[in-house]
């Protein structure tokens, strides 16, 4: 389904980026454990059956060590989550190989109030300095190094992903959720599948995905096709995989958190019960603490359900794998760990900037210069943006950067435009239906603005409130 934004469809466009492996990026987890906790109370009826659903794996002192982040907000609980691609047992029809490895990691922040959550979102390929941690379990344990922070749960387990959390971010974990992807498609079947938009159609044959154009509800295998798609969706990237993913999250919180769900006993029991039996946790979360989590934040908001990257750029010295960003990632760990605010975080009623992070963007070479748009692509998502769509123009050269619009997407262009070096002309398609930005680059392209200081809009992130729909 076209754009109707300007006059043909991209075609691809220069050198891809760096292909990475195949792999599961399990995001929804974050959304499995925030929707849990808010409903679990409904259900204490099925107690006894839910607790005996959920594994548990001891973390312990001597796995942690000595020097763990002292607990600032003492009332707030912080959950580490992370997605097993393990392919055992009922995981064996998605290919097999030995071992363990998680493809997710996040940190799940509940305030004291049960009043707001964040999750933070740690890209799997992020380059950082690694703690020590003790052999366990079979596993061979982690020496100090510079790797990717996925490697922890590779050579130490959850324990030492925990550890290695906590190092880097210097937030005091409670609690962990370990979750595979077999119990994935019984969730979303249970609470009558999520809705998301699509542009256009897609027949991934690698994740074997054939969906129409449009708003559509996903169930099974079809839902599952959509959050493993890659190179069939979006601009192809990772980081555009896991924004994809995040708004299914948010999807499925509104959906799990509305009255269609919690005032039907059954349909919420279904969905519990698939959510725990994929559920492994340290001793401490029982379901009777996700009870009493869920009792005092029964209140809880998708407003107040914020979702957030770690600040990352592409890395020059490690190509295909990402950096954080500082001293902006920091200020986000400090802000979590101090259940703090984000000053000017969402969009108020009165202002003509929209956050980057609500930005879709459609990026088309209208020059000469091979490869400009892949570039401009992965420069516009390291500040926040989401690139649904990378290519060339049909007709070159194009003398100007334009931006092309709908009605829909008009408050978003002066975010787009603030940002760019040499600006842009902003073009107005009447009959254009779609809320994505079409950026032309031109002859004329002087790249991006530098960032002014304190600049901390990529901070922001969205909630669950947002509407996938006005992206499309």
């Amino acid at each position: 389904m076209s754009s109707g934004l300007i006059d043909a469809p991209a075609k691809p466009s220069g050198p891809a980026r760096p292909r990475r492996a195949r792999r599961w990026v399990w995001w929804l987890v974050a959304g499995v454990t925030v929707t849990t906790v808010g409903v679990t109370a409904t259900v204490v009826s099925a107690y006894v059956r839910l607790s005996g659903n959920v594994r548990h794996v001891e973390v312990g002192g001597e796995d942690l060590g000595p020097r763990r982040p002292v607990k600032i907000a003492a009332k707030a609980v912080n959950i580490l989550i992370v997605g097993s691609d393990q392919r055992d047992g009922a995981n064996a029809k998605y290919g097999r190989f030995e071992g363990e490895r998680t493809d997710t990691i996040m940190l799940a922040h509940i305030s004291p109030r049960h009043d707001n959550a964040m999750v933070i979102s740690f890209p799997r390929d992020s380059m950082v300095q690694l703690p020590a941690c003790r052999a366990r379990r079979g596993l061979p344990g982690q020496y100090p190094h510079l790797g990717m922070i996925n490697e922890s749960f590779t050579y130490g387990g959850i324990a030492c992903t925990w550890k290695t959390v906590e190092t880097l971010t210097g937030i005091h974990i409670d609690h962990f959720v370990k979750v595979d992807f077999t119990g994935f498609k019984d969730m979303v079947n249970a609470i009558g599948g999520v809705e998301v938009c699509l542009p256009e159609p897609v027949n991934d044959t690698k994740a074997l995905l054939t969906l129409d154009a449009g708003r559509q509800v996903l169930k099974g295998e079809q839902a599952l096709g959509y959050v493993r798609a890659r190179y069939s969706l979006g601009d192809g990237s990772d980081i555009g995989r896991i924004r994809r993913q995040q708004m299914f999250i948010a999807s499925m919180a509104k959906k799990v958190m509305s009255g269609e769900t919690l005032t039907d006993p059954a349909r919420l029991f279904r969905f519990l019960d698939a959510a725990t039996r994929s559920l492994t946790t340290d001793p401490g979360l029982t379901p009777a603490v996700m009870r009493d989590l869920a009792l005092a934040g029964r209140g809880l908001a998708a407003g107040r359900i914020h979702f957030v990257t770690t600040p990352w750029r592409y890395s020059l010295t490690h190509p295909g794998k990402v950096e954080w960003v500082e001293p902006d990632s920091t200020e986000l760990f400090h802000l979590v760990a101090r259940d703090r605010p984000f000053a000017g975080s969402g969009v108020r009623g009165g202002q003509a900037r929209v956050p980057r992070s609500q930005v879709t963007v459609e990026v088309r070479n209208g020059t000469w210069r091979s490869g400009l748009a892949t570039l401009v692509a992965a420069e516009l998502e390291e500040r926040g943006y989401h690139v649904a769509r990378v290519g060339d123009t049909a007709r070159k050269p194009r003398p100007k950067t334009t931006v092309a619009y709908s009605p829909r997407g008009a408050a978003k262009v002066l975010t787009l435009t603030r940002d760019l070096a040499a600006g842009a002309a902003a073009r107005l398609a009447p009959s254009a239906k779609g809320g994505r930005l079409v950026l032309v680059i031109g002859d004329d392209w002087r790249g991006l603005k530098e960032l002014p200081a304190g600049d901390i809009a990529r901070l922001k992130g969205f909630d669950a409130t947002h509407d996938s729909c006005a992206d499309a």
